[in-house]
């Protein structure tokens, strides 16, 4: 069900919103939870029910393994280490087995066939927040104890699918507040608001930019110059303005349930750098990557200098590219991305700077 569907918006929101209030408003506090998960489920679900059990297995054993982390404290490390492969297996299986498999034929001549497995829904993103749960668990940074309440910080429908990555320190707060159980007219108004700007972005702004975009490469032996540069800077647009679109809708949509998310876009091609642009485009993907794959890197070091700094940046961002897609390309994405943030903060360390608009 996408967002921009006549029957999430007609059908799916109204009547989840509706019948959530409703039972908060009886004080049927367990039931608005119980609720609230079914109807991410079935939001989740309408894709293809296949891989229903796929995130319902992901979180009940995410879930489980955290409360190990917590509760025995001799068991962490184990219990930690057999949730990340737990994890990037899953991750690792679906997304990118034909990748590897393909590239073992390529590299050996082998004829291993291919399984042609599709990709479920939203895996990438939920994989990271429970991650990112496990870790911060690890370190005693959260202490989830109720299923249910885990559970809706997982696969609450309107951060579900595509982000923003959120942290259960930021989430959950704003669900067990009970000033937030309660209809909130301001909060329909700005989520509205939003929801209809980034409806815009995407319909109007993003689909438009498709159709050139789609034509360009579709005929990219025949373009000339001009021709070629339209259809890069339109696919550099549709891509800025779907997924930005998205993001507002689903802020837009979690705030009409008094839940407000992290910003996630703040005018990325504004940037006048490749350290800024990283710091404006998918902001909570950034953070995620700069505290629980840059720092840890670091810190696998005993001392620290630049040089380590450069070399940690580098091999994030290559792991941030891969996380993007299973194929070479997305990795060049990531390789080029991790040398332009090392050159400018070379730039930045010899004190070089260009004016705002050149840059």
């Amino acid at each position: 069900m996408l967002f921009n569907s006549y029957a999430f918006i007609f059908a799916f929101l109204p009547t989840t919103f509706l019948i959530y209030f409703f039972l908060n408003k009886r004080k049927l506090t367990l039931a608005s939870k119980v609720w609230l998960i079914a109807a991410s489920l079935f939001f989740y679900s309408w894709w293809n029910i296949v891989y229903f059990p796929l995130i319902v297995l992901s979180v009940v054993v995410n879930y489980t393994i955290s409360r190990v982390l917590v509760d025995k404290r001799s068991w962490r490390k184990p219990f930690l280490q057999l949730g990340l492969a737990f994890n990037l297996g899953l991750l690792g299986y679906f997304k990118y087995m034909d990748f590897f498999i393909a590239n073992i034929n390529l590299a050996f001549g082998t004829h291993i066939p291919l399984l042609h497995l599709a990709l479920p829904l939203a895996i990438s993103f939920y994989t990271l927040q429970q991650i990112a749960f496990l870790v911060d668990s690890y370190g005693g940074l959260v202490k989830e104890r109720n299923f249910l309440d885990y559970s809706i910080f997982v696969l609450f429908f309107p951060q579900l699918i595509a982000g923003p990555i959120v942290h259960h320190k930021e989430m959950m707060p704003q669900f067990a507040a009970v000033k937030n159980k309660v209809i909130d007219y301001k909060n329909i108004a700005t989520g509205l608001y939003l929801f209809s700007i980034g409806l815009f972005k995407k319909v109007v702004i993003a689909d438009t930019f498709a159709v050139w975009a789609t034509a360009g490469h579709n005929h990219a032996e025949t373009l000339n110059f001009l021709e070629a540069w339209a259809a890069s800077l339109s696919y550099m647009f549709q891509l800025y303005f779907d997924f930005s679109g998205y993001t507002d809708m689903a802020i837009g949509a979690a705030l009409l349930f008094n839940i407000r998310l992290p910003d996630n876009f703040n005018s990325p091609y504004k940037a006048t750098g490749i350290i800024d642009f990283w710091q404006r485009w998918h902001m909570t993907l950034t953070r995620f990557i700069t505290t629980y794959i840059y720092t840890p890197i670091v810190r696998s070091f005993r001392t620290f200098n630049f040089h380590i700094a450069m070399g940690a940046s580098l091999i994030a961002m290559l792991i941030s590219g891969f996380w993007h897609g299973a194929a070479w390309t997305f990795v060049l994405f990531g390789f080029l991305h991790g040398l332009a943030i090392v050159i400018n903060h070379n730039f930045r360390k010899a004190k070089l700077k260009l004016k705002h608009f050149v840059a």
